[in-house]
C-alpha cells in the first residue's frame, strides 16, 4: 500500500509547493515511485487542454511517473482566490468522499504520495468542512512548512495544535522556508520554533531566487526523509 504525506503550511505563500516538489524530486532520484498531488488549486491558466495550475504542473514535472493532469489535480479553478470561493462560483462541490476516492485511485500509481494542501491547515471546502478533513480521514503523515517571516511563531504553534487535536494524523515534522530574506534574528526564531513545535527542523531552506525542485532538494537532508517515512507504532 502506498504511503501518503500531506504538506501543509503556516499560511499561503510560505513555500509549500517548493518543498513538496523538492521532496518529489529527491525521492524520484532515489528510485522511488513517487507522485506529487494537488487536490484543489485556484489560480489557473486557460490552455488548449483545459485549466492548468502552476503548482500542480511543478509537482508533476518533479516526479518520474506520468499520469493525466486530472490525477495530479482533480479540482482546478481559474480565479486566484480562496478555493472554496472559487468552487462556489463555479458551482462545483468539494466533498470529502469524492476527495477520498480520488486519493485512493491515485495511490494505485505510486509507492509514495506527496499531497500538497492549499493555503493553511484549515482552508475551507465548499459547501462545508475543511481540506484538512482529507489527511485526517486517510490518516496521512503531516509535514508542516513554516514560512520564516514575522508572525510565523504563532501560526506554527496554532497549526500544530490543530493537527494534533484530531488525533488522526501523525505529525512527521517541520521544514523552515525563509520567505523573508531579511528576517531579523533568524537563529532566535528557529530556536523558538524548535521549542514551540517540540523538535528541531527537519531542514531549513534559505531564500532562493529560483526555488526549483532540484535546488530545494539539495537542502532536504537525508534525515528529513528518514524521519518522515518511518511510521511510528
Amino acid at each position: 500500500m502506498a504511503q501518503g504525506f500531506f504538506v501543509t503550511g503556516t499560511d499561503t505563500g510560505v513555500g509549500k509547493t517548493a518543498i513538496a516538489a523538492g521532496l518529489v524530486r529527491l525521492l524520484s532520484g532515489q528510485g522511488r515511485r513517487v507522485l506529487g498531488l494537488k487536490p484543489v488549486a485556484s489560480g489557473a491558466d486557460r490552455t488548449p487542454a483545459g485549466l492548468r495550475n502552476s503548482d500542480a504542473l511543478a509537482l508533476a514535472a518533479a516526479g518520474s511517473i506520468e499520469v493525466p493532469y486530472a490525477v495530479t489535480n482533480p479540482y482546478c479553478f481559474e480565479p486566484a482566490i480562496a478555493p472554496h470561493l472559487a468552487a462556489a462560483e463555479a458551482g462545483v462541490p468539494l466533498k470529502l468522499p469524492a476527495l477520498v476516492r480520488w486519493y485512493q485511485e491515485a495511490s494505485a500509481h505510486a509507492e509514495i504520495l506527496i499531497v500538497e494542501g492549499a493555503g493553511g491547515w484549515r482552508v475551507p471546502l465548499h459547501p462545508e468542512g475543511f481540506l484538512s478533513d482529507l489527511p485526517e480521514q486517510l490518516g496521512l503523515g503531516v509535514l508542516l512548512v513554516v514560512g520564516l517571516r514575522l508572525g510565523c511563531l504563532n501560526h506554527a504553534r496554532l497549526t500544530l495544535e490543530a493537527i494534533e487535536r484530531s488525533g488522526r494524523c501523525r505529525f512527521v515534522g517541520w521544514i523552515g522556508c525563509q520567505v523573508d530574506p531579511e528576517l531579523p534574528r533568524l537563529d532566535g526564531n528557529l530556536d523558538a520554533l524548535t521549542r514551540l513545535l517540540g523538535r528541531p527542523a527537519l531542514a531549513v531552506v534559505p531564500h532562493l531566487a529560483d526555488p526549483g525542485p532540484g535546488r530545494v532538494a539539495a537542502y532536504l537532508e537525508r534525515r528529513t526523509l528518514d524521519s518522515a517515512l518511518t511510521p511510528t507504532a
